[in-house]
C-alpha cells in the first residue's frame, strides 16, 4: 500500500506538521523522562517511603494515611509535569488548536488531579487492606479486585468522569440526528442518544466517538466537527460505530482487565522481594508493602509495567483503528468523503503525516492520515469504486 503525504497535502501543510511536531516534541520527551525518573526516584530509593511517612505521620488511621499519601504523590507528580503541560498548552495556542483560557486549563488540572487521587486513593486502599488481611494470597483477591475495577471503570466512565470536563446537550432534531441513528440502527448498534460536547470551548479539533455499554451507549459528536459537510461526520461516525459494532470497547475492557489481573500477580512477586522492599526504605521482616509508607513503590512498579507495555498496546490499538476504518468504508461505501475527511482531520488537527519511528512506538495510537487515505484507495480499487482524487494541488 503506496503512502505518499505530498499526493494529499501541499508542501506547506507538510512543513507546518513537521514544524508544530518539532515544536511539542520537546515537552513531551522532557515530561515523559521527568516523570519516569521522578516516580523511579521516589519508589526504587527510601526517599518516597520518608516522604510519604512525613506527610502522613500526624494522621491517626491507616485509611486516612493511605488518602493522604495518594494526594501527595499526585500533587508532587503533578506539579513536576506542570511546566511540560504549561509548555505544550502554550505550543497549542501558538498554532491555534486551543480556545481554552489559562483559568479554565488550570481548572482542568486540578479537575484531572482530584479524578487521579480518587482512582490512586481506591486502588491503594484495597492493596493494603488485602495485604493485612490475607498476607500470603493477597495477591489473588488483588487480580480479582484490579479485573473487577476496570469492567465498573469502562462502565462508568461516561457518566461519573466524562461530564467532570465536558457539558453535552442532546444534537437537537433534524437530518444530521436521524442520519446517525438509522446508521447506527442499520449497523446492529443499539445507540441511546446522540450528543454533542462542548469541545470549542477548549479546542479547535475534529472528533466523535461512541461511549458506554447497554443504556449507557451514545454517540459523542464535537461541537466543532458540527461545522463539517454532514458526508464527513458521517463518516467519522461509521469508523466509532465499527468500534461498537465489533465490541473493541468491551473487548478492550476484558482484555485491559485480564492484564491488570495478571500485572496484580507480578506485582505480588515483587513487593514480596525482600531487596526491593530494602530498596525502597521498607522493612521486610515488618509490615514491608502492607503499609502506606510502599504507596511509591507501588506507584512506581506500575509506571514502569505501563510504560513497557505502551508500544505493544499503541501496535494493536493501530490495528483495531484500520479495522475501524474498514468498518466505515463498508457501512458508507463512499471512500472519496472518508479520504476528504482524513485530510480535513489532518489539515485542522494539524497530525503529524510521518511520525518518526520512536514517536510512533511511544504514541501513535492510530495510523497516520495519508495511510488512512491509502487505505481508502486500496478499498476502493478493491470494490470497484472510484479512487479518492488527489487532495493536494
Amino acid at each position: 500500500m503506496s503512502v505518499d503525504p505530498g499526493r494529499d497535502f501541499t508542501a506547506a501543510q507538510i512543513e507546518r506538521a513537521r514544524e508544530f511536531d518539532a515544536a511539542l516534541a520537546p515537552a513531551a520527551y522532557g515530561g515523559l523522562v521527568v516523570g519516569l525518573a521522578l516516580v523511579l526516584v521516589l519508589g526504587l530509593t527510601p526517599l518516597g517511603a520518608r516522604f510519604v511517612g512525613w506527610v502522613t505521620a500526624r494522621v491517626p488511621r491507616w485509611p486516612l494515611r493511605v488518602a493522604v499519601a495518594a494526594l501527595a504523590l499526585a500533587v508532587v507528580l503533578r506539579v513536576a509535569a506542570l511546566p511540560f503541560r504549561v509548555w505544550s498548552s502554550s505550543v497549542l495556542r501558538r498554532y491555534g488548536l486551543t480556545t481554552q483560557s489559562w483559568t479554565s486549563w488550570f481548572g482542568d488540572q486540578a479537575r484531572s488531579l482530584a479524578v487521579t487521587w480518587v482512582l490512586w486513593t481506591i486502588v491503594l486502599l484495597l492493596l493494603v487492606l488485602l495485604l493485612r488481611r490475607f498476607p500470603r494470597y493477597w495477591w489473588t483477591g488483588a487480580a480479582l479486585g484490579g479485573f473487577l475495577l476496570v469492567v465498573a471503570g469502562s462502565f462508568a466512565y461516561p457518566v461519573v468522569v466524562e461530564p467532570v470536563f465536558n457539558d453535552f446537550k442532546p444534537l437537537p432534531a433534524g437530518a444530521l440526528r436521524s442520519d446517525l441513528l438509522a446508521m447506527a440502527d442499520r449497523d446492529g448498534v443499539p445507540v441511546r442518544e446522540v450528543l454533542v460536547a462542548d469541545a470549542s470551548r477548549r479546542t479547535t479539533t475534529l472528533n466523535a466517538y461512541v461511549s458506554g455499554f447497554g443504556s449507557t451507549r451514545r454517540i459523542v459528536v464535537y461541537d466543532t466537527l458540527l461545522a463539517s459537510p454532514p458526508e464527513r461526520v458521517r463518516s467519522i461516525v461509521a469508523h466509532e460505530l465499527g468500534h461498537a459494532a465489533r465490541g473493541d470497547v468491551l473487548y478492550g475492557t476484558l482484555l485491559g482487565a485480564l492484564g491488570v489481573a495478571g500485572a496484580m500477580c507480578l506485582l505480588g512477586a515483587l513487593l514480596t522481594s525482600p531487596r526491593l522492599l530494602r530498596r525502597a526504605g521498607l522493612d521486610p521482616g515488618g509490615e514491608g508493602a502492607a503499609t502506606p509508607r510502599a504507596a511509591a513503590l507501588v506507584l512506581a512498579l506500575v509506571t514502569v509495567g505501563t510504560q513497557v507495555s505502551a508500544p505493544v498496546q499503541n501496535l494493536v490499538s493501530r490495528r483495531i483503528e484500520a479495522r475501524a476504518d474498514v468498518h466505515a468504508l463498508d457501512l458508507t461505501r463512499d471512500p472519496a468523503t472518508f479520504a476528504a475527511m482524513q485530510r480535513e482531520l489532518a489539515r485542522r488537527n494539524i497530525s503529524d503525516l510521518d511520525p518518526d519511528p520512536l514517536e510512533r512506538l511511544l504514541w501513535s495510537t492510530h495510523p497516520s492520515s495519508p495511510e488512512r487515505i491509502a487505505l481508502a484507495r486500496a478499498w476502493a480499487r478493491h470494490h470497484g469504486a472510484p479512487e479518492p482524487p488527489p487532495g493536494a494541488p
